[in-house]
């Protein structure tokens, strides 16, 4: 199903619906920079990791970084982009102090990838594809620090030439949650791909979102840029409050001004950064000290060929493989050591089983005890292997509950917790009679009534023949033995 999320705002004077593009800037995944050999290491001193051809001095020529051109072509066939055989590297021109040479290398005209498309998953099963216009390659500005001198500001210009990809949507997003199921879609897909780590904390993935909004029906309006957001949250937050801002500037009769905006985390607004650039404005000229960008199709098929599975691949798998619904493989494979936790444990055992085991109780204990899926309480084998004393009936499904948690807070296998904490199940049919016929014995006035017609009362012998047993009767033993002695056989 193609559809969207029907999100609108009403305004004062009507329904006004929203119009999202954005364009996502994603550091690529190599040892050095794009057209240098420095270093890309996150969290270096500053001015440690800048190369001559970082800082501009005079004479010093780019030379491409193969890696780098590797990356954007996988990420283009991750999106199912057009991989452009021919692109080129141009100077876009602004003066900022961070950018010691007055101009970026970036692509304009004509980038490394072309059109593709990204199928996001809404609330309700919905699905909704997503175009990508394009993805170039560029530099990295460096980063201007305010707030080390009351007076002063500092450059650090280790971030200055880090290959980045700017990967542009179409103005296919129609509202905020859109906007955050994109950008964590895209964030997974390069995760999966390795060729960003999608850590927005850390700068190496940021978002300008492009809002506008118009009236149901209408063509586009005015679209204002609101400036290198950097979380999905806050991408989430700035459509809502930039969108409202222009519906208020339309309905009190005014004009949206293309500009580019910030977003105020604290306050949860936007305001005005400067007025909006367009490309005349930066000077776009063909790099003169770079050829053309030129590849074979034979290495772009060696690259594809070595793609890993994707997360819609790797979703429709699981579910075809395994009978998981769409909502549980969907949050299998939002993260790809999720997945792989997932495939591990379910490797050999009964599928849904370890995926509902996954999304309740595991997942509930990550949140509890902050850890991540990378660093568990309970690794994959731990919990393998209480999955299989559950199918062996050494223990049944409440007492595998109560052992986990000790497997969490202790970190010990299930086999040493059952026996140290005595809580094998019991299959003893002898003892299950016993338990079950005192049971009967002091409730002869329910027995009673269940013979009498009330068979809802079986729920209440089965709870009184476990409790009896300190909850380690084999349930499947005990419901059998009931029926047994309730019929009259005794």
């Amino acid at each position: 199903m193609d559809a969207g999320t029907g999100y609108t705002i009403e305004g004062a004077s009507g329904t006004w619906e929203v119009v999202i593009g954005l364009e996502v800037h994603a550091q690529v995944i190599s040892n050095a920079k794009l057209f240098s050999g420095a270093a890309t290491a996150f969290g270096a001193a500053p001015n440690t990791q800048v190369s001559f051809i970082d800082a501009a001095f005079p004479g010093m020529l780019p030379v491409i970084n193969r890696e780098c051109v590797a990356q954007a072509v996988r990420t283009g066939l991750g999106l199912a982009a057009q991989i452009n055989l021919v692109s080129r590297f141009d100077r876009k021109n602004y003066f900022y102090a961070d950018l010691p040479a007055g101009y970026q290398i970036s692509q304009y005209e004509h980038p490394i990838v072309g059109q593709g498309t990204i199928e996001i998953e809404l609330d309700g099963g919905i699905t909704k594809s997503i175009g990508i216009t394009r993805l170039h390659l560029e530099q990295d500005a460096g980063k201007s620090l305010h707030d080390q001198h009351p007076s002063k500001s500092y450059i650090d210009l280790n971030r200055a030439g880090v290959a980045l990809m700017e990967i542009v949507s179409e103005p296919d997003l129609r509202s905020p949650e859109e906007a955050g199921a994109y950008l964590r879609k895209l964030r997974t897909i390069l995760r999966y791909l390795g060729t960003c780590d999608g850590n927005m904390e850390e700068g190496s993935m940021r978002a300008d979102v492009n809002v506008s909004v118009r009236r149901p029906g209408e063509g586009f309006r005015t679209r204002c840029e609101v400036k290198n957001v950097n979380s999905v949250r806050f991408v989430m937050q700035a459509v809502e409050a930039e969108a409202r801002r222009q519906i208020a500037v339309w309905e009190e009769g005014g004009t949206v001004e293309q500009e580019t905006r910030l977003y105020d985390v604290a306050r949860g607004v936007t305001r005005s950064m400067r007025s909006k650039e367009d490309a005349h404005d930066y000077r776009y000229f063909p790099d003169p000290d770079l050829l053309p960008l030129v590849l074979e199709q034979g290495w772009v098929d060696a690259l594809a060929a070595g793609l890993p599975e994707l997360p819609d691949a790797k979703k429709r798998r699981l579910m075809a493989r395994h009978g998981l619904s769409a909502y549980d493989a969907g949050v299998l494979v939002a993260e790809q050591a999720t997945a792989d936790f997932y495939e591990r444990l379910a490797a050999g055992r009964d599928a849904k089983l370890a995926a509902n085991w996954m999304l309740g109780d595991f997942f509930a204990a990550l949140n509890r005890t902050g850890r991540t899926i990378s660093d568990p309480p309970v690794s994959a084998a731990q919990l393998g292997a209480l999955l299989d004393l559950i199918a062996d009936a050494t223990i049944n499904g409440r007492i595998a509950k109560e052992v986990f948690e000790a497997m969490v807070e202790t970190g010990d296998d299930p086999a040493a917790i059952i026996d140290a904490r005595g809580l094998r199940q019991v299959t003893d049919t002898g003892a299950i009679d016993a338990a079950v016929a005192a049971v009967l014995a002091a409730n002869a006035d329910k027995v009673a009534d269940y013979r009498g017609g009330k068979e809802k009362l079986f729920g209440f012998f089965v709870g009184q023949v476990m409790k009896a047993m300190a909850g380690k009767g084999n349930p499947a033993l005990v419901n059998d033995v009931l029926r047994r002695h309730l019929a009259g056989g005794g």
